[in-house]
C-alpha cells in the first residue's frame, strides 16, 4: 500500500490531449482521423464510434463491418475495457462491480436500479487521498488517478451488465473528483455526447479542494455539484476530514456562493449523519446559518458502517429532528437512505478490496 501523498502529489487540472489508443473516450471526429491514420476511409469514424459506444464492443477484432484483413491488423489495439473481477448483489437490487484495470489495479463501480432510472456511481481514482474519517475509501490509500478511458468503461460495464441504458451517473466512487479535474471533464464530455446522458443528469462530488470549484464553474457546465460537508463548523470538520485544516469552511462556502453566482445553478451539500457526532438540532440549526441566503439544497445520509470506526447511524426519530430544525430554517434538505448496504456498495462502503 502506498502511503497517502499531499493534493500536489495527485493534482491533474491541467487540460491534455487525448491520446488514443485506448479508443474509448475519443469523439467521432478523433476516431474519424484516427481511422485515416490507418489507411481507412473516413466513415469507419463513424462505424467505430457506433460500435464502441452503442455496441460496446470489447476488441476491435469484433467490429463485423470492418473488413477482415484490418481487423486481424488491429485486433490488439486496446479500446480501453475492463473485465470484471468480481459482482455482488444487494437484496435491493444493487449491483458491486470490482473492475480490474489493464495494470491490475482494481477499483469499484456501482450499479443502482430503480423504477425509471439505472444510475452508475463511479470511481475517478484508484483508492483517494482524502482520508475522510468514517469512509472505507480512504482507508486503503492512494494509488493513481483514473484515465479518462476507465471512468467511461465503467457506465458501459454497468449498461451491458443491466441490459438498460443508463440514465444518471454520479461521481461518487473512489477518489477526489476535483483532483482528476482533467480526466472527469473529459468523461463528462463524452458521456454526454457519445454516450447520450444529459449533462443535468451528472453529479459530480467533492470534499471541497481550494480553487478547484470556481475553476470548475468556468466550465459552465449543467451538471450537478454536490459538495460533501459532513459538519456545520470549522473544529468539527477538520476531525472528520482532514484536508479541511487547508481549506477553512467559511472559503469553501464563499467559493461555492462564487459557483452559483457563475453558472446560476444550486449547489448540493452532501451531509453524512453521524450519532453524537453531528446529528444534533444545534448543529442543524447552525448549518442552516451557513447556508442562510444561499441557493442550496441539503443531502443528508445517515451513516453506513464499515468496519474501521465506531461511528453509529443516527436512530429515526433524531434524523427527523436534524430534518425538522433545517426545515424551519427554510433550509432545502432530504434524506438519502442509500442503496445496496448489504453488498457494502453503500455511500462511504466502497473500497479496492473483496471485503
Amino acid at each position: 500500500m502506498s502511503a497517502t501523498p499531499s493534493i500536489s502529489q495527485v493534482d491533474s487540472s491541467t487540460p491534455k490531449t487525448l491520446e488514443i489508443p485506448p479508443l474509448l473516450g475519443a469523439s467521432v471526429s478523433e476516431l474519424t482521423a484516427w481511422v485515416q491514420q490507418q489507411g481507412q476511409p473516413a466513415y469507419r469514424g463513424k462505424q467505430l464510434h457506433d460500435w464502441i459506444y452503442h455496441q460496446q464492443v470489447r476488441s476491435l477484432a469484433d467490429i463485423s463491418v470492418f473488413p477482415k484483413q484490418w481487423r486481424s491488423e488491429i485486433a490488439d489495439i486496446p479500446i480501453g475495457r475492463s473485465t470484471i473481477h468480481l459482482r455482488k448483489v444487494a437484496p435491493d437490487g444493487t449491483v458491486k462491480y470490482l473492475l480490474q484495470l489493464a495494470d491490475g489495479q482494481i477499483i469499484e463501480t456501482v450499479g443502482i436500479p430503480s423504477d425509471r432510472r439505472l444510475t452508475v456511481c463511479v470511481s475517478t481514482q484508484v483508492g483517494c487521498p482524502m482520508a475522510c474519517d468514517f469512509c472505507a475509501t480512504g482507508k486503503g490509500g492512494y494509488k493513481r488517478n483514473l484515465a479518462r478511458h476507465e471512468i467511461i468503461d465503467q457506465v458501459l460495464t454497468v449498461q451491458e451488465d443491466f441490459e438498460e441504458r443508463v440514465s444518471n451517473v454520479v461521481f461518487m466512487g473512489l477518489g477526489e473528483p476535483l483532483l482528476n479535474v482533467d480526466n472527469v471533464l473529459g468523461a463528462i464530455t463524452s458521456l454526454n455526447q457519445d454516450i447520450g446522458i444529459g449533462q443535468r443528469m451528472l453529479t459530480v462530488s467533492t470534499v471541497g479542494i481550494r480553487d478547484r470549484i470556481r475553476q470548475f464553474a468556468e466550465h459552465n457546465l449543467q451538471v450537478t455539484l454536490a459538495v460533501s460537508l459532513h459538519a456545520p463548523n470549522q473544529a468539527l470538520r477538520e476531525k472528520l476530514i482532514p484536508s479541511a485544516r487547508f481549506y477553512p469552511l467559511e472559503d469553501l462556502l464563499a467559493e461555492c456562493r462564487e459557483y452559483v453566482a457563475i453558472t446560476g445553478r444550486r449547489v448540493t451539500f452532501e451531509y453524512v449523519l453521524l450519532a453524537g457526532v453531528n446529528d444534533l438540532p444545534e448543529h442543524a440549526l447552525e448549518l442552516a446559518k451557513c447556508l442562510r441566503g444561499f441557493q442550496s439544497h441539503v443531502n443528508l445520509i445517515p451513516y453506513n458502517p464499515i468496519q474501521e470506526v465506531d461511528y453509529q447511524r443516527p436512530s429515526r426519530d433524531r434524523i427527523q429532528a436534524f430534518v425538522n430544525v433545517l426545515q424551519q430554517q427554510h433550509t432545502a434538505v432530504s434524506v438519502r437512505y442509500s442503496r445496496g448496504l448489504e453488498a457494502d456498495a453503500a455511500c462511504g462502503q466502497l473500497r479496492m478490496t473483496q471485503k
